[in-house]
């Protein structure tokens, strides 16, 4: 399952995001996690140093070849210069799965062991002195998209990708691609904004969205919360002695986290294990094709110099196990 974790600049979902991927592995699940913030510190988070983290593969340094691998023999791509961040996969397409090898893992993701268990860390990368002033962020996130898009989970895999704060997690279709999306949010004015632009950006494309409340002090900041965002809010996190330690560099066995703050981080598996049981796979086939359309129609067209919307195989669609003909799907 693919699960996100948004929030404002601030709002803790760096940390939430570290602390559920810990709590993954320490339940033995087989878990990728992406780094897609502007801000990378999910390395650092899960225990890499500075220099470690710097020296991860960013992924947007390698969208050739991510390209190149993922055509496969798909027909309808003319060449990887035609191919943009929202390509969806066809006939001939080669399908990314969370436990095997690739070359795309080979080349951009990285063992990073924890204290119960072994994930795997890809990172789109940081701005660097040629970006300034000339590219876009989300040029670097369309390798995540790209992936995702290729990507077949299932119910016992974990995706787990650190989104970039606030509303720019819209500014591509991949708010999408995930079975659960988590905001953080502080119990304050300023932190349930996001939330609100999030639910009704998200409305018209049945996102799953649940809150969590971060540094919540009390009762009264619970019940803030609640009555910002309703049900949507799941569990609030606490004061974390561990989480202290662990920003200075020096954290304890994960086994020693707090009670509280272990069960609300189960709370959170209970959550997206549940709403991947709902996936409907056309739905989450169809959004891709439609946020292509849109994408090629608006600027892919024009880059690509190339009819963008010739990419769609009609009787793809993605699946559990690969894929499936569309005239196999029940009425």
């Amino acid at each position: 399952m693919k699960i996100a974790f948004v929030g404002k600049g601030g709002s803790g979902k760096t940390t939430l995001s570290s602390l559920f991927i810990r709590h993954l592995a320490a339940n033995e699940a087989h878990v990728m996690a992406v780094d897609a913030d502007i801000n990378q510190h999910l390395a650092t988070a899960l225990g890499l140093d500075e220099t470690e983290a710097t020296a991860l593969p960013a992924m947007g340094a390698h969208l050739p070849l991510i390209k190149d691998y993922l055509r496969g023999s798909n027909p309808r791509i003319a060449s990887t210069a035609t191919m943009i961040k929202t390509t969806p996969p066809g006939e001939g397409s080669r399908l990314l799965r969370v436990r095997e090898d690739n070359p795309v893992y080979d080349t951009c993701a990285t063992t990073v062991r924890l204290d119960d268990g072994d994930i795997r860390l890809m990172v789109t990368g940081p701005f660097t002195d040629e970006d300034l002033g000339v590219a876009c962020y989300h040029s670097k996130v369309g390798a995540v998209e790209l992936c995702l898009n290729h990507l077949v989970d299932g119910p016992d895999e974990y995706v787990v990708v650190d989104m970039t704060a606030g509303s720019d997690s819209f500014a591509s279709g991949m708010f999408t691609r995930f079975d659960m999306t988590f905001l953080v949010a502080e119990p304050t004015r300023k932190g349930v904004s996001v939330y609100r632009q999030y639910k009704e950006y998200a409305r018209d494309f049945g996102v799953a969205l649940r809150v969590v409340g971060n540094k919540v002090q009390g009762r009264d900041d619970l019940d803030f919360l609640r009555s910002e965002v309703g049900d949507d809010l799941l569990v609030g996190v606490g004061h974390s002695d561990w989480v202290r330690t662990m920003e200075k560099g020096r954290p304890a066995p994960f086994d020693l986290l707090e009670a509280d703050n272990r069960m609300a981080l189960q709370a959170l598996q209970d959550a997206a294990e549940d709403s991947y049981g709902h996936r409907d796979w056309e739905r989450y086939t169809r959004q891709m094709v439609h946020f292509h359309l849109k994408n090629a129609e608006s600027w892919g067209n024009e880059k690509t110099g190339a009819d963008l919307a010739a990419q769609v195989d009609p009787a793809f669609v993605l699946h559990e196990q690969g894929r499936l003909e569309a005239v196999d799907q029940p009425a």
